[in-house]
């Protein structure tokens, strides 16, 4: 942004992002490196967001008038299978859709 600093600075109108025009290409994936651990803490909150989105989906049902077969105790043991089937999906297939999303802006 500086006339001094030698480097063409821009704000990314997408992203927010600041990109350097004399730096190489600028067209890389924004965000976190997909580490091991970031990937596991990624995995982990989708499968947080499936378990408890079972739990509500289970709750609006009872709500309007419906009957589950199996009691309060299944249904969160069952919201715990839904949670870690969630994340180990999530485990395994989010780096591969990243990198599909990241072929695709190209």
């Amino acid at each position: 942004m500086g006339e001094g600093g030698g480097s063409d600075e821009r704000e990314d109108a997408e992203n927010g992002a600041l990109a350097r025009s004399d730096d190489g290409p600028t067209d890389q994936v924004p965000g976190v490196p997909a580490t091991p651990r970031n990937r596991a803490k990624s995995a982990a909150l989708w499968g947080a967001v499936g378990g408890f989105s079972f739990l509500v989906l289970a709750q609006a049902y009872l709500l309007l008038g419906g009957d589950l077969p199996v009691r309060y105790a299944w249904l969160f043991a069952l919201a715990g299978v839904v949670a870690a089937v969630a994340g180990g999906a999530a485990y395994l297939f989010e780096h591969r859709i990243a990198a599909r999303l990241a072929k695709r802006r190209t």
